[in-house]
């Protein structure tokens, strides 16, 4: 891995890729994996899968190495990064304190898509912080993540791995189109499961506060710690110091402007093709036969009645959308409960960015 300085960013001739995708955590630690662990250990930057979205790690308690991440990804400094461990016993020096609440919640769904922001110590970087008195923390589930963590030696720092405002990635592939030639490596583990990024929540206060709903839904913390110890966070919390990723800026976005319809997309779409623009629709299986003539480009999201499957393919299905080359994306919008609810986040803030 050949490093070179060009404008002053630290750039790769070529990003390594290292294939895991046939190691499920019960055999040996391959060799790949002890290279690219090997990398973050020195301070590089490494994509990996997680069960949400591919994550692009580097070492948490460096400036230097929590640098690459934001020149990769071309982040803002004031945009808090998640750090992820590969044992729960790994965030005790992390952390001043654990909230009773959020020792309730890693109790149930660590390791797991939930991330939880507790008071931090100073044994990680100011960069991931933001300057913020507090850390979000999280275990994968992903073997191949947490094996990578383990290996590295140190929490590793990880927000998704691609160009700020974009989709998610979902798929090696996504990484590298965004990213070649800007990070170390990538390792390749398949596809993410849940396909979109954890569910986070503030512990610091009197009560949990959801910042960002994703793969652990409302109803599942509600069974946990009940519902009057539970809030959603105020939106006017986006206009000060994000606690949490993908609060305050540009997300999840593709290119061409994204317009959600609930009912008259035909409308919509016969509308704008008389303008003269190319139509992207992306809507459910059950409603393809009636929509797909309207569009230029039809994407199918799924069986309404499978949402997991939804959301484990939207951001695939987004970039579909944008690499179509389309003038403007319809999309049909879903009820708010269970998983949907992540879903509507992600889409609402992609379709106010365009």
């Amino acid at each position: 891995m050949e490093r070179l300085k060009r404008g002053g960013k630290l750039s790769y001739k070529h990003t390594k890729i290292w294939n895991v995708d046939n190691w499920d955590g019960k055999e040996p630690l391959p060799p790949e994996l002890e290279e690219a662990g090997l990398c973050i250990s020195r301070g590089e930057a490494v994509a990996f899968p997680t069960e949400t979205v591919y994550g692009l790690g580097a070492d948490a308690r460096r400036d230097t190495a929590v640098e690459q991440i934001f020149a990769a990804k071309g982040r803002p400094g004031d945009n808090p990064l998640i750090v992820h461990i590969g044992d729960r016993s790994q965030w005790h020096p992390l952390v001043s304190s654990i909230p009773d609440m959020a020792e309730k919640l890693a109790d149930a769904f660590w390791p797991g898509p939930l991330t939880l922001i507790v008071p931090k110590s100073d044994a990680v970087s100011e960069k991931v912080t933001a300057g913020l008195d507090s850390l979000a923390v999280r275990m994968p589930e992903h073997p191949v993540a947490r094996a990578l963590i383990n290996e590295a030696g140190v929490p590793v720092a990880a927000p998704s791995a691609n160009r700020s405002g974009r989709p998610s990635p979902t798929k090696a592939e996504h990484v590298t189109y965004d990213l070649d030639g800007q990070i170390a490596g990538i390792v390749q583990g398949g596809d993410a499961g849940y396909g979109l990024e954890s569910t986070v929540v503030d512990c610091t206060g009197e009560k949990a506060v959801i910042l960002r709903p994703g793969g652990i839904t409302r109803e599942q913390l509600t069974d946990v710690l009940g519902a009057e110890h539970i809030v959603q966070a105020d939106a006017a919390a986006e206009e000060d110091t994000p606690k949490a990723p993908g609060m305050k800026y540009r997300h999840y976005a593709p290119s061409s402007p994204l317009v959600l319809i609930e009912g008259g997309m035909q409308k919509a779409a016969l509308a704008a093709r008389r303008e003269g623009k190319t139509v992207g629709i992306m809507a459910v299986d059950e409603h393809r036969r009636e929509l797909e003539a309207s569009a230029d480009v039809f994407i199918p999201l799924g069986s309404k009645d499978k949402p997991a499957g939804i959301a484990a393919k939207l951001y695939d299905n987004l970039r579909a959308a944008d690499q179509s080359g389309v003038d403007v994306i319809f999309c049909e919008t879903f009820p708010k409960e269970g998983i949907g609810e992540a879903v509507m986040n992600r889409l609402e803030k992609a379709a106010s960015a365009s």
